[in-house]
């Protein structure tokens, strides 16, 4: 059965990117804190709560991950001015040099993942790829 073939594929590509990924980003930088600058970079700032879909994570586990990197410098919390609730997390000039770096590592391996495919098995890989993300509407459910 080829989803068999599939999962063992898609577990050794996921593996080898963590693996790179770690030794790569350390010992200033995670993947997942590199994806929360990525998202702070597009976005200038943001709550820590819409952090979390995207890191797929608890509250709880998105604060934790904000108070390291606030400690390292990458990112600054700061009250709103109007509602003292609400914090604004956003990106410093430390974290926007770290994206660079992490991106640039991120790029390097799938360049080297994908250089003995050909152009247009590349196009054609990315093309069933996106058949496979599943896209919903705003209700939830899909279209």
């Amino acid at each position: 059965m080829h989803a068999s073939e599939f999962s063992k594929i898609w577990h050794k590509i996921l593996k080898d990117y963590k693996l790179h990924m770690d030794s790569n980003l350390a010992p200033s930088l995670t993947d997942a804190q590199l994806t929360v600058l990525e998202l702070l970079q597009e976005r200038d700032a943001m709550k820590p709560s819409d952090l979390a879909p995207h890191l797929a994570t608890s509250p709880a586990a998105v604060t934790m991950l904000l108070d390291r990197m606030e400690k390292n410098g990458l990112i600054i919390r700061e009250r709103d001015a109007a509602d003292r609730r609400i914090v604004w997390v956003s990106i410093t000039e430390i974290g926007t040099q770290e994206t660079v770096r992490g991106l640039k590592i991120r790029s390097d391996f799938f360049a080297e993942a994908l250089d003995p495919i050909s152009s247009h098995n590349q196009q054609l890989l990315l093309y069933l790829m996106g058949k496979m993300v599943v896209t919903t509407t705003p209700e939830g459910s899909t279209p």
